[in-house]
């Protein structure tokens, strides 16, 4: 990225307030559990957080019916900055984890073997380059605005990046992950596994183009002032998230058995054809209305919910 590791301290605080916020916005919410002061023995001063991102309203309709309502990711994280872990597992998938070691620094991803690995490790390493610029993202996560290609930062005069932009480009970072993926789950294993891998480069190529992209609403803060940011964004977005908590159980208590179709049955008792249609035309709108406006929804949140669509 085209900002210093001590930059990004900053920008990465600020870029995961932003995002949570706006998230919650999407019919879904991500819940700050904890977020509080950390000491390890072997990484020293730190900070840990735990979250909850609430998923049923982004689920499709017919997987409404049989997933329970508390439907959520946990996501996990000890800050070490400039080195993190990550963990993140899914409530109504016991056997899926997914757990990331971060470490950044100022290079242009030239250090061979940043987070340590073992001989073992590294011969099963795959090693993936991200281009926050000229990788493409999802068409629905797509803005001008959060485009390398043709953002210019107005307080700090960087970008437009240009093709080959790592090779000269200064300030650069790079923020080097070490991504495992388990779902030990026999016939799926494999599949489900090589889909979050996928999923997870393209979750993280996004929000690294944000933290770029948003560099002018973030630089110059000091850590008080992210932290203050932080914890102002925490408490919105938890209100929303109750309030939508609240909002989704009065709406399905209210509406139960409002709207359903009477079944027309011929004389076996068997559902008609004319019934049937009707209940799957039904069923596709309240998907369609579960599933429009969610495009922003939390990526690992999405990650996990896709994972339920596929299985």
């Amino acid at each position: 990225m085209p900002i210093t590791v001590e930059e990004y301290q900053i920008g990465q605080l600020f870029m995961i307030a932003k995002h949570s916020h706006e998230q919650s916005d999407a019919g879904e919410g991500v819940e700050v559990i904890h977020n509080v002061p950390h000491t390890d023995p072997v990484h020293g001063e730190g900070r840990y957080t735990e979250k909850q991102i609430h998923l049923s309203s982004r689920l499709p309709y017919w997987l409404q019916s049989i997933i329970p309502r508390v439907f959520y990711v946990t996501e996990k994280a000890w800050n070490y900055y400039p080195y993190t872990e990550t963990e993140y597992t899914c409530s109504f998938l016991p056997k899926f984890n997914i757990f990331i070691k971060t470490k950044y620094e100022n290079n242009s991803g030239t250090t061979d073997n940043c987070l340590g690995l073992s001989p073992e490790e590294l011969a099963n390493r795959i090693v993936e380059h991200v281009d926050i610029a000229y990788d493409e993202v999802a068409p629905k996560h797509y803005k001008e605005s959060e485009d390398p290609k043709f953002f210019k930062s107005k307080k700090t005069n960087r970008g437009p990046l240009i093709n080959g932009w790592q090779e000269t480009f200064e300030p650069i970072m790079c923020s080097y992950k070490l991504v495992n993926v388990s779902f030990e789950v026999w016939g799926l294993q494999t599949k489900v596994e090589d889909y979050a891998q996928k999923a997870i480069r393209d979750i993280l190529l996004l929000g690294h183009r944000q933290a770029f992209a948003w560099i002018d609403e973030w630089y110059g803060m000091t850590v008080d002032d992210v932290r203050e940011y932080e914890a102002k964004m925490q408490e919105e977005t938890n209100k929303k998230v109750l309030k939508q908590s609240e909002a989704v159980e009065i709406s399905q208590d209210a509406g139960a058995g409002a709207g359903e179709v009477e079944e027309e049955k011929d004389e076996e008792g068997n559902p008609t054809d004319k019934n049937l249609k009707e209940k799957a035309f039904k069923d596709d709108e309240k998907e369609k209305d579960t599933s429009e406006g969610t495009c922003k929804s939390t990526p690992f949140g999405l990650l996990c919910s896709d994972l339920l669509e596929r299985i």
